[in-house]
């Protein structure tokens, strides 16, 4: 298909990637089952490579749209920011399910819980040590990263791949933290609703998380191969857009489930 027109928009050529992201989803969620079942990972290890090659030809082409084939009109953009806004939206609503979840257990908790909250038996998680500190971590983590965007704006190009290196760090670190938390946790997600909605609620959050830091990684290799300019880097834009997102859903979570919940 020529990519060459007449008129503002992006009319794709074929590519075998999306196919291929399906097979990779699905051998990657058929290989968890078999984990949880079998105790064997190769299947799921074998889904996640399959991705990983993925990803990076995907992304290898979309770069390549967009840096060098100018692809990426004004129109175009303009189509990616919507899709990004509405993407933002449905993630929120994601999140919304869980807390749903949490306030209509905690605020009238059954008999079976022994209508306490936490129940019987739960030793919750101190809001003030690690979870703080998280917190801190990734209001941290929202300040680099418009640092970073401001950089890019007034074309200092050490600035932004500072603000973004500090940023991709700072994520790294809260991972591992969260990481150490889960370790150390007393109860886990077999432990009664409080279990199941903490674990499901914090394990998608940690996930975005990692999905954010890996945005950020992609920008960083991009900024420093000069694809990105003061007036052309949407790809910069949605990745700051997501972990201002990931920054909120947090203190959402630090507020109502770590801190009000723990009481």
């Amino acid at each position: 298909m020529s990519t060459h027109s007449n008129h503002p928009f992006h009319l794709v050529d074929y590519s075998p990637w999306p196919l291929m992201a399906s097979i990779g989803t699905m051998v990657t969620v058929s290989g968890l089952v078999k984990w949880f079942h079998q105790y064997n990972n190769s299947l799921f290890i074998l889904g996640n490579i399959i991705n990983i090659l993925t990803m990076y030809q995907w992304w290898r082409d979309i770069s390549r749209e967009s840096t060098f084939q100018g692809l990426h009109t004004i129109t175009v953009t303009t189509g990616l920011r919507w899709g990004m806004v509405l993407f933002i939206l449905s993630e929120i609503l994601f999140f919304v399910s869980f807390f749903w979840t949490f306030f209509h257990s905690s605020l009238s908790p059954t008999i079976e819980l022994g209508s306490i909250w936490p129940p019987m038996g739960i030793n919750p998680f101190n809001p003030f040590q690690i979870p703080l500190l998280n917190t801190v971590i990734l209001l941290t983590s929202g300040v680099t990263i418009t640092w970073a965007h401001h950089s890019l704006m007034e074309n200092n190009y050490s600035q932004t791949t500072q603000g973004l290196f500090f940023t991709i760090l700072l994520g790294i670190y809260f991972t591992m933290l969260q990481a150490y938390e889960y370790i150390e946790a007393s109860f886990t997600i077999a432990d009664s609703i409080y279990g199941s909605s903490f674990f499901v609620a914090t394990g998608f959050h940690g996930i975005h998380v990692l999905i954010g830091t890996t945005f950020l990684l992609i920008c960083l290799i991009r900024h420093l191969n000069n694809h990105f300019s003061k007036n052309h880097h949407f790809g910069f834009e949605a990745a700051a857009w997501y972990w201002h997102f990931v920054d909120i859903v947090w203190l959402f979570l630090y507020i109502s489930i770590y801190w009000w919940g723990n009481k």
